[in-house]
């Protein structure tokens, strides 16, 4: 029970962190794995096996961040099926925007823990993780 009232708390601040971005949490994450593809196309299934956490409809959180031109999506000339997702100048400036305030939230956490508790709290979680 430990493990989840930290995880709510730490999602509550993040909340309130990302609250003047008018992103939420799960948002931010998708902005994140865009961010990372380097300019190419994620699809949507892709986006959903990479959140931290598992939202069941990734497709309305798209059509969320769409809206408001964070990211585009184009369907492949090849296969009109696949879709694929891309961050806007609009959607990188965001999420590039909010790396300064959110790392210095990150070092403000883990402020009391060294590098060598901060390890093992690492691989203490990915094991309880395997272990499910």
């Amino acid at each position: 029970m430990n493990i989840l009232r930290t995880a709510d708390v730490m999602t509550q601040r993040l909340t309130d962190l990302l609250k003047p971005s008018g992103l939420s949490p799960t948002q931010y994450n998708v902005l994140r794995i865009l961010r990372g593809a380097a300019g190419k196309g994620v699809c949507c299934g892709e986006i959903g096996e990479r959140m931290i956490t598992r939202d069941p409809d990734v497709t309305r959180l798209i059509d969320r961040l769409e809206k408001r031109n964070l990211l585009t999506r184009s369907r492949s000339k090849e296969d009109r099926r696949f879709v694929s997702i891309h961050l806007t100048p609009e959607g990188l400036e965001l999420v590039n925007q909010l790396d300064e305030p959110l790392e210095k939230w990150n070092r403000k956490l883990m402020q009391n823990i060294s590098s060598g508790e901060m390890k093992v709290l690492i691989e203490l979680l990915e094991q309880l993780r395997e272990g499910m």
